[in-house]
Protein backbone atom coordinates (compact mmCIF):
# COMPACT_ATOMS: atom_id res chain seq x y z
CA UNK A 1 0.00 0.00 0.00
CA UNK A 2 1.52 3.11 -1.56
CA UNK A 3 -0.98 5.48 1.07
CA UNK A 4 0.68 7.73 3.94
CA UNK A 5 -1.88 10.50 5.16
CA UNK A 6 0.08 10.48 9.04
CA UNK A 7 3.10 12.24 10.11
CA UNK A 8 5.93 9.93 9.67
CA UNK A 9 6.69 7.54 12.57
CA UNK A 10 9.69 6.26 13.67
CA UNK A 11 11.49 5.11 10.95
CA UNK A 12 12.42 1.61 11.26
CA UNK A 13 11.02 -1.05 8.99
CA UNK A 14 8.79 -3.34 12.31
CA UNK A 15 7.10 0.33 13.08
CA UNK A 16 6.84 1.30 9.22
CA UNK A 17 4.83 -1.63 8.63
CA UNK A 18 2.75 -0.95 11.73
CA UNK A 19 1.28 2.28 10.57
CA UNK A 20 0.60 0.84 7.13
CA UNK A 21 -1.08 -2.44 8.33
CA UNK A 22 -3.11 0.19 10.11
CA UNK A 23 -4.16 2.34 6.95
CA UNK A 24 -4.78 -0.96 4.98
CA UNK A 25 -7.17 -1.99 8.08
CA UNK A 26 -8.89 1.40 8.27
CA UNK A 27 -9.31 1.80 4.44
CA UNK A 28 -9.99 -1.90 3.55
CA UNK A 29 -13.90 -1.77 3.47
CA UNK A 30 -15.69 -4.47 5.69
CA UNK A 31 -12.68 -5.26 7.44
CA UNK A 32 -9.31 -7.30 6.46
CA UNK A 33 -8.29 -10.85 7.78
CA UNK A 34 -5.15 -11.65 9.49
CA UNK A 35 -3.98 -13.99 6.55
CA UNK A 36 -5.14 -10.87 3.64
CA UNK A 37 -3.18 -8.99 5.52
CA UNK A 38 -0.03 -10.68 5.43
CA UNK A 39 -0.59 -11.20 1.50
CA UNK A 40 -1.18 -7.80 0.80
CA UNK A 41 1.94 -6.46 3.00
CA UNK A 42 4.54 -9.39 1.61
CA UNK A 43 5.03 -10.54 5.31
CA UNK A 44 5.22 -13.46 7.66
CA UNK A 45 2.52 -14.46 9.55
CA UNK A 46 4.60 -14.68 12.22
CA UNK A 47 6.10 -11.24 11.67
CA UNK A 48 2.01 -10.29 10.75
CA UNK A 49 0.91 -11.48 14.26
CA UNK A 50 3.63 -9.70 15.89
CA UNK A 51 1.75 -6.56 14.15
CA UNK A 52 -1.57 -7.21 14.58
CA UNK A 53 -0.85 -7.94 18.79
CA UNK A 54 1.11 -4.74 19.23
CA UNK A 55 -2.10 -2.81 17.37
CA UNK A 56 -4.88 -4.72 19.23
CA UNK A 57 -2.46 -3.92 22.69
CA UNK A 58 -3.72 -0.30 21.70
CA UNK A 59 -7.31 -0.99 21.42
CA UNK A 60 -7.63 0.83 18.01
CA UNK A 61 -8.35 -1.83 16.15
CA UNK A 62 -10.57 -5.15 17.11
CA UNK A 63 -11.20 -8.54 15.99
CA UNK A 64 -14.90 -9.48 15.06
CA UNK A 65 -16.73 -11.77 13.02
CA UNK A 66 -17.12 -11.07 9.00
CA UNK A 67 -20.41 -9.66 8.17
CA UNK A 68 -20.23 -10.58 4.62
CA UNK A 69 -23.17 -13.56 4.69
CA UNK A 70 -20.99 -16.08 2.82
CA UNK A 71 -21.66 -19.89 3.84
CA UNK A 72 -19.80 -21.63 6.45
CA UNK A 73 -18.06 -20.27 9.77
CA UNK A 74 -17.96 -16.11 9.36
CA UNK A 75 -13.84 -15.22 9.26
CA UNK A 76 -12.31 -13.38 11.72
CA UNK A 77 -11.83 -9.91 10.85
CA UNK A 78 -9.69 -6.97 12.22
CA UNK A 79 -11.23 -3.35 11.94
CA UNK A 80 -11.06 -0.12 13.80
CA UNK A 81 -12.10 0.07 17.38
CA UNK A 82 -15.03 3.00 16.73
CA UNK A 83 -14.94 3.91 20.45
CA UNK A 84 -11.93 4.08 20.54
CA UNK A 85 -11.62 8.12 20.66
CA UNK A 86 -13.04 10.78 18.91
CA UNK A 87 -11.98 13.68 16.50
CA UNK A 88 -13.50 16.65 15.35
CA UNK A 89 -13.34 17.45 11.26
CA UNK A 90 -13.87 21.47 10.46
CA UNK A 91 -14.39 22.58 7.03
CA UNK A 92 -13.81 26.58 6.92
CA UNK A 93 -15.56 28.16 3.37
CA UNK A 94 -15.76 31.37 1.67
CA UNK A 95 -19.50 31.34 2.45
CA UNK A 96 -20.20 28.22 5.07
CA UNK A 97 -18.57 26.92 8.02
CA UNK A 98 -18.98 23.07 9.06
CA UNK A 99 -17.98 21.19 12.97
CA UNK A 100 -18.57 17.84 12.74
CA UNK A 101 -18.08 15.37 15.54
CA UNK A 102 -17.21 11.54 14.93
CA UNK A 103 -15.67 8.36 16.05
CA UNK A 104 -12.59 6.57 15.16
CA UNK A 105 -14.37 5.13 11.91
CA UNK A 106 -15.14 8.37 10.94
CA UNK A 107 -18.80 8.22 11.27
CA UNK A 108 -20.28 11.70 12.02
CA UNK A 109 -21.98 11.40 15.09
CA UNK A 110 -23.37 15.61 14.78
CA UNK A 111 -22.31 18.23 12.80
CA UNK A 112 -23.21 22.11 12.58
CA UNK A 113 -22.61 24.14 9.98
CA UNK A 114 -23.50 27.98 9.80
CA UNK A 115 -23.04 30.87 6.72
CA UNK A 116 -19.96 32.46 7.07
CA UNK A 117 -17.78 34.61 5.48
CA UNK A 118 -13.85 34.33 5.50
CA UNK A 119 -13.33 37.91 4.12
CA UNK A 120 -13.43 38.95 8.37
CA UNK A 121 -9.96 37.50 8.60
CA UNK A 122 -8.17 34.88 10.68
CA UNK A 123 -9.36 36.39 14.09
CA UNK A 124 -13.49 36.84 13.81
CA UNK A 125 -13.26 33.72 11.45
CA UNK A 126 -11.18 31.19 13.96
CA UNK A 127 -13.23 32.68 17.05
CA UNK A 128 -16.16 31.13 15.31
CA UNK A 129 -15.00 28.28 14.75
CA UNK A 130 -13.94 27.83 18.29
CA UNK A 131 -17.62 28.66 19.32
CA UNK A 132 -19.15 26.21 17.05
CA UNK A 133 -16.60 23.55 18.50
CA UNK A 134 -17.52 24.64 21.83
CA UNK A 135 -21.75 24.17 21.17
CA UNK A 136 -21.16 21.04 19.34
CA UNK A 137 -19.46 19.67 22.27
CA UNK A 138 -21.51 20.84 24.40
CA UNK A 139 -24.57 19.61 22.57
CA UNK A 140 -23.01 16.17 22.65
CA UNK A 141 -21.97 16.66 26.67
CA UNK A 142 -18.39 16.17 25.63
CA UNK A 143 -15.38 17.85 26.85
CA UNK A 144 -12.74 19.34 24.33
CA UNK A 145 -10.20 17.12 26.39
CA UNK A 146 -11.86 14.00 25.00
CA UNK A 147 -11.30 14.95 21.63
CA UNK A 148 -7.68 13.38 20.34
CA UNK A 149 -7.18 15.59 17.40
CA UNK A 150 -8.60 17.55 15.12
CA UNK A 151 -8.13 18.46 10.70
CA UNK A 152 -9.11 21.67 9.49
CA UNK A 153 -9.76 22.93 6.32
CA UNK A 154 -9.37 26.28 4.46
CA UNK A 155 -10.05 27.71 1.06
CA UNK A 156 -6.15 28.80 0.12
CA UNK A 157 -2.80 27.53 -0.46
CA UNK A 158 -1.37 25.61 2.40
CA UNK A 159 2.19 26.05 3.82
CA UNK A 160 2.31 22.43 6.06
CA UNK A 161 4.88 23.06 7.50
CA UNK A 162 4.32 26.02 8.98
CA UNK A 163 0.56 25.52 8.87
CA UNK A 164 -0.47 28.80 7.17
CA UNK A 165 -2.13 29.89 4.11
CA UNK A 166 0.46 32.10 1.45
CA UNK A 167 -1.03 34.50 -0.67
CA UNK A 168 -4.54 33.16 -0.54
CA UNK A 169 -6.92 34.88 -3.26
CA UNK A 170 -10.41 34.76 -1.26
CA UNK A 171 -8.97 35.26 2.07
CA UNK A 172 -8.20 38.64 2.43
CA UNK A 173 -6.03 39.09 5.82
CA UNK A 174 -4.88 35.42 6.21
CA UNK A 175 -1.69 35.24 4.65
CA UNK A 176 0.98 34.02 6.75
CA UNK A 177 -1.33 33.99 9.87
CA UNK A 178 -0.55 30.98 11.97
CA UNK A 179 -3.45 29.56 12.18
CA UNK A 180 -2.29 25.88 13.19
CA UNK A 181 -0.15 27.55 15.91
CA UNK A 182 -2.96 29.54 17.01
CA UNK A 183 -5.25 26.90 17.22
CA UNK A 184 -3.10 24.34 18.73
CA UNK A 185 -1.92 27.08 21.63
CA UNK A 186 -6.03 27.83 22.24
CA UNK A 187 -7.10 23.63 22.06
CA UNK A 188 -4.00 21.73 23.43
CA UNK A 189 -5.29 19.77 20.82
CA UNK A 190 -3.22 18.35 17.79
CA UNK A 191 -4.54 20.18 14.69
CA UNK A 192 -3.46 19.68 10.97
CA UNK A 193 -4.51 22.40 8.40
CA UNK A 194 -4.79 21.67 4.85
CA UNK A 195 -6.30 23.46 1.32
CA UNK A 196 -10.57 22.43 1.31
CA UNK A 197 -9.76 20.83 -2.38
CA UNK A 198 -7.19 18.32 -0.97
CA UNK A 199 -9.29 17.32 2.00
CA UNK A 200 -12.13 16.77 -0.79
CA UNK A 201 -9.94 14.72 -2.82
CA UNK A 202 -8.85 12.64 0.82
CA UNK A 203 -12.31 12.41 1.80
CA UNK A 204 -13.79 10.88 -1.60
CA UNK A 205 -10.64 8.41 -2.20
CA UNK A 206 -11.23 6.91 1.33
CA UNK A 207 -15.37 6.68 1.33
CA UNK A 208 -16.46 8.23 -1.85
CA UNK A 209 -16.44 8.76 -5.58
CA UNK A 210 -13.06 7.66 -5.66
CA UNK A 211 -12.63 4.69 -3.49
CA UNK A 212 -9.18 2.94 -3.78
CA UNK A 213 -7.73 4.98 -6.78
CA UNK A 214 -4.26 6.06 -6.76
CA UNK A 215 -4.89 8.28 -9.48
CA UNK A 216 -7.84 11.38 -8.42
CA UNK A 217 -8.60 14.81 -8.85
CA UNK A 218 -11.11 16.17 -7.09
CA UNK A 219 -12.79 19.57 -8.37
CA UNK A 220 -14.43 21.68 -5.78
CA UNK A 221 -16.82 23.68 -7.02
CA UNK A 222 -18.25 26.16 -4.70
CA UNK A 223 -17.85 30.24 -4.53
CA UNK A 224 -14.69 29.65 -5.40
CA UNK A 225 -12.77 26.65 -7.63
CA UNK A 226 -9.95 24.70 -6.41
CA UNK A 227 -8.48 20.94 -7.00
CA UNK A 228 -7.58 18.08 -4.83
CA UNK A 229 -4.78 16.16 -6.46
CA UNK A 230 -3.73 12.31 -5.64
CA UNK A 231 -1.16 11.39 -8.13
CA UNK A 232 0.50 7.86 -7.47
CA UNK A 233 -1.48 7.57 -4.21
CA UNK A 234 -0.07 11.12 -2.47
CA UNK A 235 -1.70 14.39 -1.96
CA UNK A 236 0.21 16.35 -4.01
CA UNK A 237 0.79 20.14 -2.88
CA UNK A 238 3.84 21.67 -5.07
CA UNK A 239 6.49 23.03 -4.00
CA UNK A 240 4.98 25.99 -1.99
CA UNK A 241 1.63 24.55 -1.20
CA UNK A 242 -0.36 26.31 -4.85
CA UNK A 243 -0.68 23.06 -6.17
CA UNK A 244 -4.41 22.81 -7.58
CA UNK A 245 -5.22 26.22 -8.24
CA UNK A 246 -7.46 25.73 -11.04
CA UNK A 247 -9.40 28.45 -10.46
CA UNK A 248 -6.78 30.56 -11.41
CA UNK A 249 -6.09 29.31 -14.62
CA UNK A 250 -6.93 31.79 -17.48
CA UNK A 251 -9.97 30.99 -19.71
CA UNK A 252 -10.66 34.11 -21.31
CA UNK A 253 -8.11 37.24 -20.96
CA UNK A 254 -10.57 39.80 -21.59
CA UNK A 255 -13.17 38.17 -18.92
CA UNK A 256 -14.02 39.61 -15.85
CA UNK A 257 -11.89 40.31 -13.04
CA UNK A 258 -11.16 37.69 -10.99
CA UNK A 259 -10.52 38.30 -6.75
CA UNK A 260 -6.91 36.99 -7.37
CA UNK A 261 -6.47 40.33 -9.46
CA UNK A 262 -6.52 38.84 -13.00
CA UNK A 263 -9.12 38.75 -15.46
CA UNK A 264 -10.66 35.67 -17.41
CA UNK A 265 -9.65 32.88 -14.28
CA UNK A 266 -12.29 30.11 -14.01
CA UNK A 267 -13.01 30.86 -11.23
CA UNK A 268 -14.84 34.38 -12.17
CA UNK A 269 -16.79 33.01 -14.78
CA UNK A 270 -17.47 29.66 -13.61
CA UNK A 271 -17.40 29.84 -9.84
CA UNK A 272 -20.64 29.97 -7.81
CA UNK A 273 -20.10 33.98 -7.44
CA UNK A 274 -19.68 34.10 -11.39
CA UNK A 275 -22.88 32.06 -11.89
CA UNK A 276 -25.03 34.17 -9.45
CA UNK A 277 -23.60 37.31 -11.39
CA UNK A 278 -24.30 36.00 -14.49
CA UNK A 279 -28.16 35.77 -13.38
CA UNK A 280 -28.10 39.63 -12.25
CA UNK A 281 -26.90 40.43 -15.33
CA UNK A 282 -29.60 38.73 -17.56
CA UNK A 283 -32.47 40.22 -15.09
CA UNK A 284 -30.72 43.84 -15.57
CA UNK A 285 -31.14 43.25 -19.35
CA UNK A 286 -34.63 42.76 -19.27
CA UNK A 287 -34.53 39.28 -20.85
CA UNK A 288 -37.48 37.07 -19.90
CA UNK A 289 -36.77 34.79 -17.07
CA UNK A 290 -38.05 33.12 -14.23
CA UNK A 291 -34.51 34.27 -12.55
CA UNK A 292 -36.68 37.15 -12.10
CA UNK A 293 -39.62 35.95 -9.87
CA UNK A 294 -36.94 34.42 -7.16
CA UNK A 295 -36.39 37.12 -4.74
CA UNK A 296 -33.82 40.36 -4.79
CA UNK A 297 -31.53 40.21 -7.36
CA UNK A 298 -28.61 40.81 -5.43
CA UNK A 299 -29.80 37.85 -3.18
CA UNK A 300 -28.99 35.66 -5.72
CA UNK A 301 -27.09 32.38 -5.79
CA UNK A 302 -26.04 29.79 -7.93
CA UNK A 303 -28.62 27.04 -6.54
CA UNK A 304 -31.06 29.69 -7.51
CA UNK A 305 -29.84 29.38 -11.01
CA UNK A 306 -29.73 25.86 -11.27
CA UNK A 307 -33.39 25.56 -9.43
CA UNK A 308 -34.43 27.71 -12.65
CA UNK A 309 -32.75 25.77 -14.94
CA UNK A 310 -34.41 22.36 -14.10
CA UNK A 311 -37.61 24.19 -14.18
CA UNK A 312 -36.77 24.92 -17.96
CA UNK A 313 -35.62 28.21 -17.86
CA UNK A 314 -33.81 28.95 -20.75
CA UNK A 315 -31.62 31.70 -19.75
CA UNK A 316 -30.59 29.73 -16.82
CA UNK A 317 -29.72 26.93 -18.43
CA UNK A 318 -27.44 28.95 -20.93
CA UNK A 319 -25.75 30.01 -17.81
CA UNK A 320 -25.39 26.47 -16.42
CA UNK A 321 -23.84 25.25 -19.98
CA UNK A 322 -21.68 27.78 -20.05
CA UNK A 323 -19.94 27.25 -16.92
CA UNK A 324 -20.00 23.70 -17.51
CA UNK A 325 -17.92 24.10 -20.80
CA UNK A 326 -15.32 26.62 -19.35
CA UNK A 327 -14.98 23.78 -16.48
CA UNK A 328 -14.19 21.41 -19.25
CA UNK A 329 -11.84 23.18 -20.43
CA UNK A 330 -9.89 23.56 -17.49
CA UNK A 331 -10.74 20.01 -16.50
CA UNK A 332 -9.22 19.16 -20.20
CA UNK A 333 -5.95 20.22 -19.59
CA UNK A 334 -5.49 18.88 -16.53
CA UNK A 335 -6.22 15.57 -17.85
CA UNK A 336 -3.44 16.40 -20.20
CA UNK A 337 -1.18 16.78 -17.59
CA UNK A 338 -1.94 14.54 -14.82
CA UNK A 339 -3.51 11.40 -16.39
CA UNK A 340 -6.08 10.95 -13.65
CA UNK A 341 -8.23 7.92 -13.93
CA UNK A 342 -11.09 9.56 -11.69
CA UNK A 343 -12.26 13.19 -11.89
CA UNK A 344 -14.91 14.07 -9.57
CA UNK A 345 -17.02 17.16 -9.05
CA UNK A 346 -17.50 18.20 -5.58
CA UNK A 347 -18.60 21.46 -3.83
CA UNK A 348 -21.92 23.37 -3.69
CA UNK A 349 -22.08 23.90 -7.23
CA UNK A 350 -21.82 20.79 -8.34
CA UNK A 351 -25.30 19.72 -6.89
CA UNK A 352 -26.80 21.09 -9.68
CA UNK A 353 -26.36 17.35 -11.12
CA UNK A 354 -25.89 16.38 -14.77
CA UNK A 355 -26.87 20.15 -16.50
CA UNK A 356 -23.34 20.54 -14.94
CA UNK A 357 -21.69 17.46 -15.57
CA UNK A 358 -22.51 16.88 -18.97
CA UNK A 359 -20.86 19.90 -20.65
CA UNK A 360 -17.80 19.15 -18.58
CA UNK A 361 -17.49 15.75 -19.81
CA UNK A 362 -18.13 17.00 -23.47
CA UNK A 363 -16.21 19.58 -23.12
CA UNK A 364 -13.17 17.16 -21.74
CA UNK A 365 -13.84 14.28 -24.27
CA UNK A 366 -13.13 16.87 -27.12
CA UNK A 367 -10.27 18.62 -25.52
CA UNK A 368 -8.37 15.71 -24.04
CA UNK A 369 -5.72 13.75 -25.62
CA UNK A 370 -7.21 10.70 -26.68
CA UNK A 371 -5.62 8.29 -24.61
CA UNK A 372 -6.17 10.01 -21.31
CA UNK A 373 -9.77 10.68 -22.25
CA UNK A 374 -10.57 7.12 -23.06
CA UNK A 375 -9.40 6.50 -19.35
CA UNK A 376 -10.63 8.97 -17.53
CA UNK A 377 -14.21 8.94 -15.50
CA UNK A 378 -16.01 12.34 -14.54
CA UNK A 379 -18.12 11.90 -11.64
CA UNK A 380 -20.25 13.74 -8.91
CA UNK A 381 -19.09 13.45 -5.33
CA UNK A 382 -20.72 10.36 -3.56
CA UNK A 383 -19.88 12.61 -0.45
CA UNK A 384 -21.92 15.41 -1.82
CA UNK A 385 -21.23 18.32 0.48
CA UNK A 386 -19.70 16.11 3.13
CA UNK A 387 -16.11 15.94 0.59
CA UNK A 388 -14.30 18.41 2.32
CA UNK A 389 -15.39 17.77 6.24
CA UNK A 390 -14.66 13.94 6.02
CA UNK A 391 -11.31 14.87 4.14
CA UNK A 392 -10.86 17.05 7.47
CA UNK A 393 -12.10 13.46 9.60
CA UNK A 394 -9.74 11.40 7.63
CA UNK A 395 -6.76 13.25 8.32
CA UNK A 396 -7.17 14.07 12.21
CA UNK A 397 -8.02 10.34 12.44
CA UNK A 398 -4.48 9.77 10.97
CA UNK A 399 -2.78 11.87 13.32
CA UNK A 400 -4.81 10.14 16.60
CA UNK A 401 -4.60 6.99 15.36
CA UNK A 402 -0.86 6.85 14.78
CA UNK A 403 -0.48 8.86 17.40
CA UNK A 404 -1.20 5.57 19.54
CA UNK A 405 0.08 3.24 17.15
CA UNK A 406 3.31 5.16 17.89
CA UNK A 407 3.58 5.39 21.86
CA UNK A 408 3.85 2.01 23.79
CA UNK A 409 0.13 0.76 25.06
CA UNK A 410 -1.58 2.73 23.71
CA UNK A 411 -1.07 5.61 25.87
CA UNK A 412 -1.95 9.40 24.53
CA UNK A 413 -1.21 11.02 27.37
CA UNK A 414 2.41 9.70 27.89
Amino acid sequence: MNHFFWPVPNQNVKNINKHTALDLIRFTPGGISRAELAYRMNLSRAAMTAIVNDLLETDIIRETESRSGQSGRPPIILEINSSRGNVIGIDMGATHLSVALADFSARIIDEIEIPFDITQGPKPCLAQAEALLTELLEKNDMRLQQILAIGMGVPGPIASQEGMVIAPPIMPGWDGYPIRQDMEGKWKIPVSLNNDAELGVLGEWAYGAGRGEDHLAFIKVGSGIGAGLLLNGQIYQGATGSAGEIGHLTIDENGPLCDCGSTGCLEAVAGGKAIARQAREIIASGKRTLLSSMGPPEELTARDVASAARRGDLPSQQIILRAGSYLGIAIAGMVNIFNPRVVVIGGGVSQIGDLLLQPIRDTVSRRSLAGAAQAVKINTAILRRRSSIIGAIVQALSTALHQIADKKGGDVNT
